[in-house]
This record gives structure tokens, C-alpha cells and sequence, in this order.
């Protein structure tokens, strides 16, 4: 038979709806997939337009049933377990909490303030070296004083920072010579 109509299709699908049920629950080893599948089978060829040349029509619709189910199959395979969805859902959540967000607020503003007090050249040493990051030789040579002067005023910058913030000074508050930063 070459050209088959899709009402044909249609019909011997209806006519040979309990067959087809038993084939694919045999096969899958559920009868509520085998009917979801094949309720999927017909509204295919519900949308079905054209002529289809087929040479044996219920061999036709078996392989439309047996692609539908493959590809559900596929599809849930994809899909998380409840034990996998369990387990990501107990991922601990590493943002900070209301109040931590709020404490932290306080404390840039508390550190801004306190920034705001220090003398033009200091705000300006720390803010080069800490917030741009440019190496000490490079803010004395900006600045035109030495590299020693840049380190004291760091230093103090530091100090007073950490006063204002009620944080003690790191037990080392020492220069390294070769990146010529705090430690």
C-alpha cells in the first residue's frame, strides 16, 4: 500500500487499540505508560497532515508508539530522583544572614567615616595601595615624597582605620620588602 490515509491510520490505530496496549506494556512493563504512550500516538496523528506511503500501516504505528516511548524514557532519564532533588535541596545556603548583612553595612560605613577623617595625603596613600593596588614606589613617585613616607602614611592609615573600627592592629604590622605591602 503506498499512500495511507491519516484517517486510516487513525481508524486502525482505534480498531487495534487493545493490541497494541498489550504490545507495549509487555515490553515496557507498565500498562499506564503503555496507555499514555499511545494516547500520545494518536494525538500525533491527530496532527498529521499529509498522505504518508507506507508499506505495513501497524508496523507504522508501532514504531510511531515505540519512538514516543523512547523518547519519554530518554527524557525521564534526564530528570532528577527525589533523592537527588532531596540532596540538593540540603545544600547549605553560604549567604549571609539579615543580620550579618546588616552588621556589615555598618561597618563599611563606620570604615568610610573613618577613612573620611584622615588627612588629604593618607586617604590618598591608602586608597592607591589598597583599594587600586599600586605598588608603594609608584604612589611616592605620584605624590613626590619618598617610599618610607608612603609606608608611614600607610601605616597610620591602617591604624587609625582600625581604631575607628574598634579592630586591633594584625601582631605584625610589618612591611614586605619585595611587594612593599602589609603582612
Amino acid at each position: 500500500m503506498s499512500g495511507v490515509t491519516i484517517n486510516y491510520l487513525r481508524d486502525l490505530l482505534l480498531t487495534d487499540y487493545r493490541q497494541l496496549d498489550r504490545q507495549l506494556t509487555r515490553r515496557f512493563g507498565s500498562a499506564d505508560f503503555a496507555s499514555d504512550v499511545l494516547q500520545e500516538t494518536y494525538l500525533r496523528l491527530e496532527a498529521m497532515t499529509d498522505m504518508v506511503a507506507v508499506r505495513s500501516p501497524k508496523a507504522y504505528l508501532l514504531r510511531i508508539a515505540l519512538n514516543i516511548a523512547n523518547d519519554r524514557l530518554r527524557a525521564e532519564s534526564r530528570r532528577l530522583t527525589v533523592d537527588e532533588a532531596d540532596c540538593l535541596l540540603d545544600i547549605p545556603d553560604d549567604r549571609p544572614d539579615a543580620a550579618r548583612v546588616t552588621e556589615d553595612r555598618s561597618e563599611i560605613i563606620l570604615l568610610r567615616r573613618a577613612i573620611a577623617e584622615l588627612p588629604d595625603r593618607r586617604r590618598h596613600v591608602l586608597l592607591l595601595s589598597r583599594v587600586e593596588g599600586v605598588a608603594h614606589r609608584e604612589i611616592a613617585k605620584r605624590l613626590g615624597v619618598t617610599v618610607r613616607t608612603v609606608e608611614t602614611d600607610l601605616k597610620q592609615a591602617v591604624a587609625h582605620c582600625a581604631q575607628r573600627l574598634k579592630r586591633p592592629l594584625p601582631p605584625k604590622c610589618v612591611l614586605r620588602r619585595s611587594d612593599s605591602s602589609y603582612i
